[in-house]
């Protein structure tokens, strides 16, 4: 195999990396025991190299352009598997560790996965965990993360996906909303009442509302004056404040059912679903802290 990269210019990728995440020549240098005048030339022979620039400089301080942002995420990634592929041959391979980049949709991580964050550092204190709530689909290569949550996989080839959960869906409203419209009865009911609106961001199309009707699951379209797109923390909202009914997470509106500041609805024609999804690139060498995480999550919240 033909050699793509020099000694040297590893070891430039490991200064620019050290001064990406210090954000300082100065500060780089000295935690790598060589002058600033080392790390800017490794910074520039990786710049003429590649044909950008990734630092903005100025007297004070240095950022990251959105070129070398791109490039540290992926050279970030890159030395920490090498690193683990090292203690692995070596029989050194001991408690995960690097930074983890988690994103997840909004819902499910303020309800499912960042109250068991602590957990997990507290089994594997090496690993730093940076969570991005969003419920926009993400690039892996692009944005440098090592694992997403979506509400489905993808047809990518390239990720492999882990159904964690599939969630349990219920219909609610607030007790001034059904003192003023009336309890339904029926899904067919639903036509004579404002029923919130969730947009799913991929499509912007309205999410129907699921039923089982004679065991068999039945999507419904439905209807109301009140819509929320991004986040379906917004619709729950909504629904609390008596703007209509709202079809969500089971995990989401449980302390309000128990509470009674929403009543359930609906029941005999509930027990439908959706999964949740765990999706990571497919790599030969699984990079300790990803597997240690991928284990943890499946142990707490899979089947």
């Amino acid at each position: 195999m033909q050699r793509q990269f020099e000694d040297v210019l590893l070891g430039s990728i490991e200064l620019f990396c050290l001064a990406a995440e210090l954000e300082s020549f100065t500060v780089a240098a000295n935690a790598a025991s060589v002058t600033p005048a080392a790390v800017s030339r490794s910074v520039a022979r990786l710049e003429e190299r590649l044909g950008v620039r990734l630092f903005v400089r100025t007297t004070r301080q240095i950022r990251l352009t959105d070129a070398g942002r791109r490039y540290f995420e992926q050279c970030r990634q890159a030395l920490s598997l090498l690193t683990d592929a090292e203690r692995e041959a070596t029989g050194q391979q001991t408690a995960a560790s690097g930074v983890l980049r988690i994103s997840m949709p909004t819902p499910y991580g303020h309800y499912r996965v960042l109250p068991l964050l602590a957990e997990f550092r507290a089994r594997f204190p090496g690993v730093t965990v940076e969570t991005h709530l969003s419920n926009r689909n993400i690039d892996f290569a692009d944005e440098g993360f090592d694992l997403a949550i979506r509400g489905s996989a993808p047809s990518d080839s390239g990720l492999i996906a882990r159904t964690i959960e599939d969630a349990e869906l219920v219909v609610v409203a607030s007790p001034a909303y059904l003192r003023r419209a009336g309890k339904p009865k029926t899904p067919d009911d639903l036509a004579n009442h404002d029923c919130i609106q969730y947009a799913l961001p991929s499509t912007g199309r309205n999410l129907p509302w699921l039923f089982k009707l004679n065991d068999e699951v039945t999507e419904l379209t439905t209807r109301g004056g009140c819509s929320a797109s991004g986040d379906v923390l917004a619709g729950v909202t909504l629904a609390r404040h008596g703007a209509g009914l709202f079809q969500t997470y089971r995990f989401i509106v449980d302390k309000d059912i128990a509470e009674g500041s929403l009543k359930e609805l609906l029941i005999p024609y509930g027990g439908c679903s959706r999964p949740f999804v765990l999706l990571y690139p497919h790599a030969r060498h699984l990079s300790s802290r990803v597997r240690s995480f991928v284990d943890f999550l499946m142990e707490k919240l899979g089947p």
